[in-house]
């Protein structure tokens, strides 16, 4: 069996869907999945260990992706694709198949930056920016997290205040810090979070405005093929006009958190399914003590519990996206979807690795890259324990987060 036969490929996918899942997907479902699928085999795959050896984001990626109708997928209107919540999903799940820094980059331009501006911008702000960035032309980066405020980001510093009382324009003035801000040093814009007197208000900030330093967060071991970044505002003056006029407190981004999480419980199946897959496709070939390794009862074991998790991941994450697109779903649900999901993806990417043995650790197979990049998914977007309490005040009525 070679390393990556297509029709092997297919024959051992068809087996490891042992509850038929794929025939719960409608014909287009399926041929939204293909086409990703096939782009990142074509696109992605051939090229990602290299990426993710040197630390190198593909910047000319966005506007393939805007090609391939993945940016903003699920958004309705200005230049945007309009497809369902489902196959949003399912093309995370194959995005991050290839690795979760490309995933990533959609979810983070697409879900944050784009559906932030979609559902809490200004019809100018919308006609100006959402179909540049549904075609990749525009990159958008989303500015929440800082340096003293990850999980709780009602405690962030950074602080807009008004300025230009008595001028034509009422500006305003942006000071603070932001940390872990993904794709900013590459983006033409960011979507930017803060304090002000009014509560937390979002503004669309220019990458390149006057006072706003960028620094690229490195060394990495996670995440490679992807960028992180600090961004610092001294006195950043932005004119009324950047201010998202829908979005008041932290509900804002919290929406834009959620849409993204939503893609994580789909995506991270993809690093877990590539991981599990690799691992099979070895212990076939791979012979110790006269016989493959898939022959052993340990390995036979290792290998149904991640079929085991993938389908129940699976399972959840449709009914996940039935539920969005039936306008139904909530942050609670959402939150199980994302706690599960890339938990069990770590554990079933870890497992792949020990099949491997020592080759594992070489960067020719990928549970081990997927592994590393897993341990980022699994703190962005909320940490274990933040949507562990989430639900806990969900089932008690009672918060526990102070």
């Amino acid at each position: 069996m070679s390393a990556r036969d297509p029709e092997d490929i297919v024959a051992l996918r068809a087996a490891s869907d042992v509850l038929g899942i794929d025939a719960l997907l409608s014909d287009q479902e399926r041929a939204a999945r293909d086409r990703v699928r096939a782009f990142v085999e074509a696109e992605i795959r051939p090229h990602i260990a290299d990426w993710f050896a040197r630390g190198h984001f593909p910047v000319e990626l966005a506007r393939a992706f805007g090609e391939l109708g993945v940016l903003g997928m699920n958004l309705d209107g200005y230049g945007c694709p309009g497809r369902s919540a489902v196959e949003y999903g399912l093309a995370s799940l194959e995005l991050e198949a290839g690795d979760s820094s490309l995933r990533t980059f959609v979810s983070v331009h697409g879900s944050l930056a784009m559906g932030s501006i979609h559902r809490w911008g200004s019809e100018e702000q919308k006609k100006e920016w959402l179909p540049r960035m549904a075609a990749g032309e525009v990159i958008g980066s989303f500015g929440l997290t800082e340096p003293g405020a990850g999980s709780d980001p009602s405690s962030m510093k950074t602080f807009a205040r008004r300025d230009g009382a008595g001028k034509d324009t009422d500006d305003w003035v942006l000071t603070g810090s932001k940390r872990w801000i993904g794709l900013a040093s590459v983006a033409q814009l960011t979507v930017v979070w803060a304090q002000t007197d009014d509560g937390v208000r979002g503004f669309i900030v220019p990458t390149d405005a006057p006072g706003l330093h960028i620094t690229a967060l490195e060394p990495k071991l996670s995440m490679r093929a992807s960028i992180e970044t600090e961004l610092h505002f001294d006195d950043v003056r932005l004119p009324a006009s950047a201010l998202l006029p829908g979005a008041r407190g932290l509900r804002g981004p919290f929406s834009a958190l959620n849409e993204a999480r939503y893609g994580i419980a789909w995506g991270v199946l993809g690093a877990a399914r590539d991981s599990y897959e690799v691992a099979l496709r070895y212990a076939l070939t791979r012979e110790q003590f006269d016989r493959p390794l898939a022959g052993f009862q340990l390995t036979q074991q290792k290998l149904v519990n991640m079929v085991v998790e993938l389908q129940k991941g699976a399972l959840l994450a449709l009914h996940l996206g039935r539920l969005k697109d039936a306008g139904e779903i909530t942050p609670a649900q959402i939150s199980l979807g994302k706690l599960s999901n890339v938990r069990e993806s770590l554990a079933i990417a870890r497992e792949a690795r020990t099949i491997l043995g020592g080759n594992g650790v070489l960067l020719e197979h990928s549970p081990t890259r997927h592994a590393a990049n897993l341990e980022s998914v699994r703190t962005y977007g909320g940490t274990d324990e933040v949507h562990t309490l989430i639900l806990g005040e969900h089932l008690t009525g009672i918060g526990a987060f102070r």
